[in-house]
């Protein structure tokens, strides 16, 4: 299934969403760039998330020496610039087309800084989650979907029912129908199944492999939803 529109009117323009799309779309096709030249590895390897890299940065500064807090600071860096980090053409797709139907909504409830702020801050938290869950983890975890996620809650939580113009994919075929919102919390974790197509060549073990990290990002749909479950005035109506 393929969300198209929610046909929800906006009194604002959602800059912000826009310009995450945007700052995504040319990350990504930077990252096609250094594969060309053979630099997309060791590019991802050091900007992504290893969560062993980081929680051996963290033992090294607390155990061994305490200038190795500067190393610590540099991995943290890399849990929000990972966010906008992929590993594969079906993976910035999912996301973005996701980010573009249910983002623009969510941001004209929130508006642009408390909607950039729950971006950030639930995928940030995701990627912590993954990290805590599989410490001695040496594959990169990237991509925005910890944080798309969190989009997806908010917007379930606040408008569960509303009917998204879906595309129903059938060979050469496609078909037109509309779904509910909340449908789409669950399609979310069924098409993370198919983001390793497109992939990327990152050595030296690529990126986002099947593990118990990568699937933590259901932390993210859990923050949204949260969020907008005890913001004043923004719950389900």
């Amino acid at each position: 299934m393929i969300p198209i529109s929610d046909n929800l009117r906006s009194d604002k323009q959602p800059i912000v969403n826009y310009w995450l799309i945007g700052i995504n779309i040319l990350i990504f096709l930077w990252q096609l760039k250094l594969e060309l030249s053979g630099e997309l590895g060791n590019f991802v390897n050091h900007w992504g998330v290893v969560p062993a890299q980081l929680t051996t940065a963290i033992n090294n500064a607390l155990l061994i020496n305490p200038a190795a807090w500067l190393v610590v600071v540099g991995r943290l860096f890399s849990l929000v610039f990972g966010l906008f980090l992929h590993g594969s053409f079906s993976q910035i797709l999912g996301n973005l087309l996701f980010l573009w139907v249910f983002g623009k909504s969510v941001e004209n409830i929130l508006g642009h800084r408390r909607y950039l702020g729950l971006y950030l801050i639930a995928g940030v938290l995701t990627v912590i989650a993954q990290v805590l869950v599989e410490p001695s983890l040496r594959v990169p975890v990237i991509g925005a979907n910890g944080a798309v996620a969190a989009i997806l809650g908010a917007y379930v939580m606040r408008f569960p029912k509303t009917k998204i113009d879906t595309v129903l994919p059938l060979i050469l075929i496609y078909i037109p129908i509309q779904l509910p919102a909340y449908f789409y919390a669950f399609w979310w974790f069924v098409q993370q199944l198919f983001y390793g197509i497109g992939s990327l060549n990152i050595p030296p073990v690529g990126v986002n492999q099947p593990s118990l990290a990568y699937w933590m990002q259901f932390v993210g749909l859990l923050i949204g939803a949260g969020y907008m479950r005890i913001s004043p005035g923004l719950s389900h109506k």
